[in-house]
């Protein structure tokens, strides 16, 4: 029977709901999956603890217990031991051994030992990793050692801002996966082969519902969601919101999540006097999400690329907006447009620029009809594209491949 070991930074985590929702997902199918994780995320899903119970964490217990247990179970006799070290020196030269983030390969080699360990013990025939950067680094030498192949899901910042030895992960993996056409062109220009590379949507589990009919009184509603992180764009969609309110349009904004820039948003809302039309409600549990979603007249997400160079891919969120009858305005950034079809599925702005994010909001709230529009698209193109059924199909013909 195939047995898939799942690997992902932290897991079950508020941050990667789209992992344990797809891991989950591919267990109702009738495959048995063997869930780790590198580290115990630093905020559990409060409704996944039976997953979490079963979660396996290769860091736990700090670095002094990873490297002991490590060494203890390194495969040292076998040639699966001699093929991974062979990868690891090679990994280091092409790193350059003076850098801090070379010798943190080492580490996650020794990590490796341990995963290929719980591989062998459990009868897993594949491992399955979300994320490109950490840790595929430890799940490559993990096949190496175990003998066991491997597949990668790459998303985003772990491509363009932590891209680390791309073309060799690709080489070794049976598979490299990602989320879509925008990324896959971005790995081809690095110069990993086509055959190699396959899109697998992160697929939305929201069941559809049609879209509410809101009361014409009142501010028009507008809600997003996300972590307080400056690819977001939490601070381009406040200033759109006052930009709105000084045109004479009733506009509030509900925005739901955590994360470091939480204090400045606030300080921004309160520099533009707009405490009585912005509200934060925190971190929802996902399954509040949709309900939460449901109250408000639109839903947006002013995606931007960071000073880093990190942007998002195509964030679940939009999907799981779209399914439920909400119209949705984004950006033309990466991945983006292939969900959020300009005039047809929903609106774009340009990135980072709160004007053009407002007029694309104010088409919104001036045309009823093209609202009722949007939403039937979406909801047919989130369906057929990005729906959790037909991804889970497509990701399970690529680890069968």
């Amino acid at each position: 029977m195939t047995r898939i070991a799942y690997l992902s930074p932290a897991m079950p985590a508020l941050s990667e709901t789209f992992v344990y929702e797809e891991l989950l997902a591919l267990e109702r199918t009738g495959v048995a999956v063997e869930p780790f994780s590198v580290r115990q995320p630093a905020k559990p899903v409060p409704a996944q603890q039976a997953l979490a119970q079963r979660v396996t964490h290769l860091y736990a217990g700090g670095p002094l217990q990873v490297v002991l247990s490590g060494l203890t179970d390194m495969p040292w006799l076998l040639a699966g031991w001699r093929k991974a070290a062979a990868w690891l020196l090679a990994d280091m030269l092409q790193c350059r051994p003076w850098r801090l983030k070379t010798w943190k390969l080492a580490y996650q080699f020794v990590a490796a030992a341990t995963l290929a360990k719980h591989l062998r013990q459990r009868g897993c025939t594949h491992l399955h990793v979300h994320f490109a950067h950490v840790p595929t680094q430890i799940a490559m030498y993990a096949s190496a050692m175990a003998g066991v192949p491997f597949t990668v899901m790459a998303h985003a910042n772990d491509i363009f801002e932590e891209g680390l030895l791309l073309p060799q992960k690709a080489a070794r993996a049976k598979r490299m996966l990602t989320i879509s056409d925008y990324n896959r062109r971005y790995l081809l220009s690095l110069g990993i082969p086509e055959q190699q590379l396959a899109v697998v949507r992160c697929g939305v589990s929201f069941a559809a519902r049609p879209p509410v009919e809101h009361d014409a009184d009142g501010p028009y509603k507008l809600a997003s969601l996300g972590r307080m992180v400056e690819k977001k764009g939490f601070d381009v969609l406040i200033n759109a919101v006052a930009l709105l309110r000084q045109q004479g349009m009733d506009v509030s904004l509900s925005l739901a999540g955590d994360g470091p820039l939480l204090a400045d948003m606030q300080a921004l809302v309160q520099r533009l006097q707009l405490q009585e039309h912005v509200q934060f409600v925190g971190s929802l549990p996902h399954h509040a999400v949709a309900d939460w979603m449901r109250e408000h007249h639109a839903f947006v997400l002013a995606c931007k690329q960071d000073s880093h160079g990190d942007m998002d891919g195509i964030p679940v969120v939009l999907m799981e907006a779209m399914s439920q009858g909400v119209p949705v305005v984004s950006t033309r950034l990466s991945g983006i447009p292939e969900l959020v079809v300009h005039e047809q599925t929903g609106l774009l702005a340009e990135p980072n620029d709160a004007a053009s994010l407002a007029t694309q909001i104010a088409r919104l709230i001036s045309g009823a009809a093209m609202g009722h529009g949007l939403v039937a698209h979406a909801q047919e193109h989130v369906k057929q594209e990005f729906g959790q059924a037909s991804n889970i199909n497509r990701l399970i013909q690529q680890i069968s491949a």
